[in-house]
C-alpha cells in the first residue's frame, strides 16, 4: 500500500467516523444539554490528545512549548463554544440541514483570511465565495414563508469553525500540529468544566454507550485526519470530507426521520463546488514561486 493510499484511507476512516459522530451528537443532544454533552466528549478527547502528545518526540513537555499561548489557549475555548452550537443545531435545526450549511466554512475562511491574516483573494476565489454564500442561500430558502431562524444556528457555527481555523492557520506558522490539537483538547475541556457542571443531568444507563461511542468518535476521526494530513495535502484532503455530508444525511434520514429537500441538495452542491474550487485555487497560488495576487 503506498503512501498515498494510505493516507486516503485515513481520511475515509475519519469522515465515516465523524458522520457517526454526528449521529451520537444529535442523540445525545435530544436527552442532555450540549453543554454536558461536549464536556464529556472534550475531557475524553484532552486525555486522548495527552497521550498521544506523551508518546511523541519530546513528550507531554516538548508538546506544551508554544510561542502563542494565548492565541493557543483561545482556540481550545472558540473550539468547544462551535461544538455546542453545533450539537444544538442537530436538535434544532436537524442533522442534515446542518452539515448542508457547515459545508461553507472554507468559504468563510477564505473571507476571514483577508482582514486577520493579510491574505490576498482574487477575482476568481472571490466568485466561488459569492456562489458559495448564494448556494447557502438556496439552502436556507429566506424567501420562503416557512423560513425558520433556528436554521442560522449552524450558520453561527460555520462562522465560529471560521474563526477557530483562521486561529489555527496563525499559530501554525510557530508551532507543530501536536501543540495545537494538544492545546485545543485541553483548553477546550478546561472551558467545558467550567460550565458544563451546572448543567449536569445523571446519565441513564441505557445511554453511556452511546457517549462512550461518542468520546471514541471523536479522538479516532481527530486522530486518522492528523495522520491523513501527515501524508496528504490539503487539496488532496479537502474533496473526500465533503463525503461527510453525504453520510451524515443518510444518517438524517435513515435513523432520525428527517427529510432531504431539493433546495438542500442544489444548495449543497454550490457550496461543495465553491468550496472545491477554493481549496484547489488556494493550493495553485501556493505554488507560485514568488508571492502573487490571485488574478
Amino acid at each position: 500500500m503506498t503512501q498515498k493510499t494510505r493516507g486516503y484511507l485515513y481520511v475515509l476512516l475519519a469522515v465515516t467516523i465523524f458522520a457517526g459522530q454526528d449521529a451520537f451528537s444529535k442523540l445525545l443532544g435530544e436527552k442532555y444539554p450540549p453543554i454536558m454533552v461536549v464536556m464529556v466528549r472534550f475531557w475524553a478527547f484532552a486525555v486522548f490528545v495527552m497521550i498521544m502528545a506523551a508518546f511523541a518526540p519530546g513528550g507531554l513537555r516538548r508538546a506544551f512549548v508554544t510561542r502563542r499561548p494565548v492565541l493557543q489557549a483561545f482556540r481550545g475555548v472558540l473550539l468547544v463554544g462551535e461544538v455546542v452550537i453545533v450539537v444544538f443545531a442537530f436538535v434544532t435545526a436537524g442533522l442534515a440541514m446542518s452539515q448542508s450549511i457547515l459545508q461553507a466554512t472554507p468559504l468563510i475562511v477564505t473571507v476571514l483570511s483577508v482582514p486577520l491574516l493579510g491574505e490576498k483573494v482574487g477575482w476568481r476565489r472571490g466568485l466561488a465565495v459569492v456562489a458559495g454564500l448564494v448556494g447557502v442561500l438556496v439552502i436556507l430558502d429566506p424567501l420562503s414563508v416557512a423560513f425558520d431562524l433556528r436554521l442560522l444556528v449552524p450558520l453561527v457555527a460555520a462562522f465560529m469553525y471560521g474563526f477557530y481555523s483562521i486561529a489555527t492557520r496563525a499559530v501554525s506558522r510557530d508551532d507543530s500540529a501536536m501543540t495545537s490539537v494538544l492545546y485545543a483538547g485541553v483548553f477546550g475541556a478546561l472551558a467545558a468544566t467550567l460550565v458544563g457542571p451546572f448543567y449536569w443531568t445523571p446519565i441513564a444507563p441505557a445511554d453511556w454507550p452511546a457517549m462512550i461511542a461518542l468520546c471514541i468518535c471523536g479522538a479516532t476521526s481527530h486522530y486518522f485526519l492528523i495522520k491523513a494530513y501527515g501524508l496528504l495535502t490539503a487539496v488532496e484532503v479537502q474533496p473526500l470530507t465533503y463525503l461527510q455530508l453525504v453520510l451524515s444525511g443518510g444518517v438524517a434520514v435513515l435513523f432520525f426521520g428527517e427529510t432531504v429537500t431539493v433546495n438542500m441538495i442544489v444548495g449543497a452542491l454550490i457550496v461543495v463546488g465553491a468550496g472545491l474550487f477554493t481549496v484547489w485555487r488556494e493550493h495553485r497560488v501556493g505554488l507560485r514561486p514568488e508571492p502573487a495576487a490571485d488574478i
